[in-house]
């Protein structure tokens, strides 16, 4: 059974490591990346079978996650250097000049966990079917998971890699819509309305999987549950609904902290909302 209170203290861990990062170069994108902080660390703390001492690109006989809304990078570092992919120190030079830790992942420098470049949106779930391709052509029975913002979805290319994925039933993959209704310009449903995903979805012949991505025990239960769904000839997806800025009440509910970085006194204010639980970078 999930020690869902370790959880909790790993993610709030987390939020401190991206408050903290986004703060220090006055860029970067919080609102998303608190957001999606608790679904992350369950991910990688719980579910992925995945080795972050025995990194390599092929990933062979592993499951295989892709970031596909790159600009949230702050909570991906963090939980890949929280699970051992790299020094967590070194979270301190996020956006710095050479780093490894640019503000939209990057494969040019080498980072561990790390297997494309991403962040130009709608991309991602072209790749990851690529993979979970070859992933079958292997006879690898390892499963391959994605993440995606909602605003995301008003990219045509997400549409023609979901057409794809059900006319060839590509069924080893797991994609996740961070549903939070936010996006950089404002709502998702002032921006350009996303309809009723649930039925878009399955129109476009996807198993389709509802959760809440602030709860430890959904989360468990409804990867899971899409888990069970892999195999059986359809593509799955989940849609989570999320908050943005979770974690820090003043971010929360609002698209203004999509791409915008704490002040000092606002960074102040953050932490002393986000317990210190598993030690600072």
């Amino acid at each position: 059974m999930a020690n869902t209170e370790n959880l909790h203290k790993i993610a709030t861990q987390v939020r401190r490591d991206i408050v903290r990062m986004v703060h220090q170069n006055a860029s970067g994108h919080p609102g998303g990346s608190l957001g999606c902080a608790d679904f992350l660390t369950t991910l990688y703390f719980e579910i992925l079978n995945h080795d972050s001492s025995n990194f390599d690109m092929d990933a062979k006989n592993q499951d295989v996650f892709f970031l596909s809304n790159g600009h949230i990078s702050p909570v991906w570092y963090s939980v890949l250097a929280r699970s051992g992919y790299f020094p967590v120190k070194e979270l301190s030079t996020f956006r710095n000049l050479d780093s490894r830790l640019q503000g939209h992942p990057t494969t040019a420098e080498g980072l561990e966990g790390i297997r494309i470049a991403s962040g130009s949106l709608g991309q991602g779930l072209s790749v990851a079917l690529g993979t979970a391709l070859a992933k079958k052509l292997n006879n690898d029975h390892s499963l391959v998971y994605t993440l995606h913002g909602d605003g995301e979805l008003q990219e045509g290319q997400v549409w023609e890699a979901a057409m794809f994925a059900s006319a060839r039933k590509i069924d080893n993959i797991i994609a996740t819509v961070d549903f939070n209704g936010m996006q950089i310009d404002g709502t998702t449903d002032d921006v350009m309305s996303l309809g009723n995903l649930k039925a878009k979805w399955e129109a476009f012949g996807w198993l389709v999987v509802e959760m809440d991505g602030h709860n430890f025990d959904e989360i468990i239960k409804k990867i899971k549950l899409a888990q069970s769904y892999t195999g059986k000839g359809k593509p799955v997806v989940i849609l989570m609904k999320t908050e943005m800025g979770a974690g820090v009440d003043y971010m929360m509910g609002t698209h203004k902290w999509h791409g915008n970085a704490p002040n000092d006194e606002q960074l102040a204010i953050a932490l002393n909302q986000l317990e210190e639980t598993i030690g600072d970078y």
